[in-house]
């Protein structure tokens, strides 16, 4: 048993494991990568090897990322630091399958209690709002469809920039989502108001910017910036901020507010909650019953202030 082998050795050895046998999605690998750095930064001020971590230490560690003592010196959320022990697990459970430890010293560590926090989303009305701004121009029309089609797929901003052409079938009305969560594909449905925006886009705006771009490798891409490369999650966000700021609705719009007003409108309407969790690509239909909490809320508010007798 290799009790004392490097942490580094083995931390480098785990992010393999998960990205090429269990094939996580980059976003996640990355994330693990980031949790356990900190880990192993936390380690090294213990002068702590592998075989010397047990539960107490394990324990201190969380302990010391919600209260700000790590090299990161800050305060972690609850939620953050419930991520990063299940990245932890999942690492010593690692360790003990390949015979380096003999048991998992977070195998008794209790997980964190996570506050539950709604999602938000904004009315119907200022969706529309935010979908009237862009300018009937060259850009314009790209930010328009952006926004259509995050709002009306419900996707992720990082879904949304991994669009290729190809994904798009605006006869059939869909778009293939190739790079979900955990790299599930999912095909979603497209209304007439973002096929119609998509084909504006596609039909003018997006060949004027592919023919700035000096490199070939992203001329499949579907949503490009102006230099005419494939637009980046931080250009699609500052894209939507912006447009939020001339609306009004900066501080009440966030990266995941379209996705979370698509969800929650949708279940307004009366959609079935098993189909919004496939167009949203969940694994867990626990993860999509929390947009029944904000319906049932909407619901409660709605009542109390039309009923007669309610508000007596």
């Amino acid at each position: 048993m290799a009790g004392r082998a490097s942490l580094d050795r083995w931390i480098d050895e785990f992010v393999t494991y998960i990205q090429v046998e269990r094939g996580l999605a980059k976003n996640t690998v990355d994330a693990y990568r980031r949790d356990l750095a900190v880990f192993r930064a936390f380690c090294a001020s213990k002068n702590l090897v592998l075989a010397d971590i047990k539960a107490r230490h394990v324990t201190d560690y969380l302990a010391r990322l919600r209260g700000g003592r790590t090299p990161a010196a800050r305060p972690y959320s609850a939620a953050s630091v419930a991520r990063m022990l299940v990245a932890l697990r999942g690492f010593f459970r690692f360790l003990v399958r390949e015979n380096v430890l003999p048991t998992d010293p977070s195998a008794l560590v209790g997980s964190p209690k996570k506050p539950r926090n709604l999602p938000k989303a904004i009315l119907l009305e200022e969706v529309e709002e935010l979908i009237d701004l862009p300018a009937d121009d060259l850009l314009g029309r790209r930010d328009r469809a952006i926004i259509e089609t995050l709002y009306g797929a419900g996707l992720r901003i990082s879904e949304l920039v991994g669009l290729d052409v190809d994904d798009l079938d605006l006869d059939d009305g869909s778009v293939l989502i190739r790079s979900g969560k955990g790299s599930k594909a999912r095909r979603v449905p497209l209304g007439r108001a973002a096929r119609s925006a998509l084909k504006s886009y596609l039909s003018s705006t997006r060949v004027a910017l592919a023919e700035r771009a000096r490199r070939s490798d992203t001329k499949g891409a579907l949503f490009l910036n102006a230099r005419g490369t494939r637009l980046s999650r931080q250009g699609c966000w500052k894209i939507l901020k912006n447009y939020a700021r001339k609306a009004g609705l900066e501080t009440r719009v966030s990266p995941h507010t379209l996705r979370h007003s698509f969800a929650t409108h949708m279940l307004d309407a009366g959609a079935d909650i098993r189909v919004v969790q496939e167009l949203l690509g969940h694994a867990s239909l626990s993860t999509t019953q929390v947009y029944t909490l904000v319906s049932d809320r909407r619901l409660r508010e709605v009542y109390f202030s039309a009923h007669p007798r309610a508000r007596r």
